[in-house]
């Protein structure tokens, strides 16, 4: 026992507890524990999500392994493997380092002169984070239906895609201002697109050219930078939290004179709880993708947050532009440019009543007012309004002409399980739409690199 390696105690401490959880059923209580075991346990657990749309329900494993060499540092691994249901599969190694030597943030409240001096709080801001990771997903159906607002419903076309992103960012707080960070990326990003045959609709060269889908001739490997400032105060006693991010990223092709953009971006979230102990909607940046603990640091917090009665439910609202530099004769590719309708390719809900990947542009618009609430255990009601709109020109962007989406369902949020959307959308020009959506990253996980 004294030569176990860390590894090796986690392995037998998961062994222990699948013998107490899975193997028997005496107690009620012990199905949950082995579904949040099986799904959210270190080292190894099974990992479950949606790839992008149209590429269906994805299963696999996940490997999770904590590691603290000094005092200043915190080191995880993730590692994970999936595949769908049509054959689309991802696969993704992801280190996180935890800069955690770090002075917490003391605050002394003041009194009157000769009181006894009340014991200073401790409030601990957010750590640097650095990120590392290598992930290649293969997607065998997107839809791609022409470029702007303007284009039709029955222009649709399907096409494969497989991209391979290899780089790093960081978050690192800005000293003094705890709810500000400063962030930074570097990518290497490599895509190769190919025909869909076999679908309801033709393959995107049989009704497209390089002039109508700039980027389908051919893919150059993209150097991808990009820095940022994301601002997370909590105001009005936590009642009001926000989640601000401005980025310009930028995308260089070494190999092609004509693919070469910038993007800027501005995400202005707002959170509204309505009880002190709804939890945040913000991902842990500490955490990798499959990793859902709330401290690895500390033994008792080594796990995934565990299920709550209690009532949870806030509103929210959102603003995102996006919004394109392109220089005098290029053209930003099809495949890096923003969708909106149903869900984009990282599977984000967008104007949801419409097709996925219904309208893309070089520049989007999305405002949104959302509510969720629990109902009863893990189950939850959630609400969606979008009004949005995609333009050719950056110019062009504004909340005129906007098109509009609502949309209702079931969510489910059992502690660390990915979080389950079943959603009903109505509203737009072309009917309804059915949506079924799980998280790629467990709750309280970071985010993927995004693929576009």
């Amino acid at each position: 026992a004294q030569e176990e390696s860390r590894l090796g105690a986690d392995f037998r401490l998961e062994g222990q507890n699948f013998k107490s959880s899975c193997l028997d059923f005496s107690k009620f209580s012990n199905i949950g524990g082995c579904g949040d075991l099986l799904f959210t346990d270190h080292p190894l657990h099974i990992a479950v999500g949606s790839l992008a749309p149209l590429n269906g329900f994805a299963a696999g494993l996940a490997f999770v392994y904590h590691w603290t060499p000094n005092e200043s540092w915190r080191l995880s691994w993730d590692t994970d493997a999936v595949v769908s249901n049509n054959l689309s599969w991802r696969a993704g190694a992801y280190m996180t380092a935890v800069y955690s030597h770090h002075a917490p943030i003391r605050t002394v409240p003041g009194g009157a002169a000769g009181a006894p001096k009340a014991k200073p709080k401790i409030l601990v801001g957010e750590a640097p984070v650095i990120h590392a990771y290598a992930q290649a997903e293969s997607l065998n159906t997107i839809a791609y239906y022409g470029l702007g607002p303007g284009t039709s419903n029955t222009a649709r076309s399907f096409f494969g895609m497989r991209e391979t992103i290899i780089g790093a960012n960081t978050f690192w707080p800005v000293p003094g201002l705890p709810s500000v960070s400063i962030f930074g990326e570097v990518n290497g990003r490599f895509v190769g697109l190919r025909p869909d045959n076999g679908q309801t609709s033709p393959s995107i060269g049989q009704l497209y050219t390089d002039a109508t889908a700039p980027g389908l001739a051919s893919q150059p490997a993209f150097l991808q930078t990009g820095e940022g400032v994301r601002v997370t105060p909590s105001l009005a006693g936590g009642y009001i939290r926000l989640n601000y991010a401005l980025t310009l990223r930028q995308f260089t092709a070494p190999a092609s004179s004509i693919s070469s953009f910038q993007r800027f971006t501005v995400d202005l979230s707002h959170q509204f709880p309505l009880y002190k102990s709804t939890r945040t909607l913000r991902p842990r940046n500490g955490n990798g993708p499959d990793d859902c603990s709330v401290d690895p640091a500390v033994k008792e917090l080594d796990k995934c947050p565990a299920v709550t009665r209690n009532r949870e439910g806030s509103f929210g609202l959102r603003l995102l532009i996006d919004e394109s530099l392109v220089p005098g004769g290029h053209a930003v590719p099809f495949y890096f440019q923003p969708t909106l309708g149903g869900s984009d390719i990282d599977g984000n809900l967008a104007l949801p009543s419409y097709t996925d990947y219904r309208f893309r542009a070089p520049n989007a618009i999305l405002a949104r007012a959302s509510f969720e609430h629990s109902i009863w255990g893990p189950f939850g009601l959630s609400v969606l309004v979008d009004e949005g709109k995609v333009a050719l020109t950056h110019g062009d962007i504004g909340f005129s002409h906007l098109l509009h989406s609502y949309a209702a369902g079931l969510t489910l949020r059992a502690g660390g399980f990915p979080m389950v959307y079943l959603m009903f959308a109505w509203g737009g020009r072309e009917g309804t739409h059915n949506i079924v959506n799980v998280n790629t990253s467990l709750l309280g996980g970071a985010d993927r690199p995004s693929l576009y």
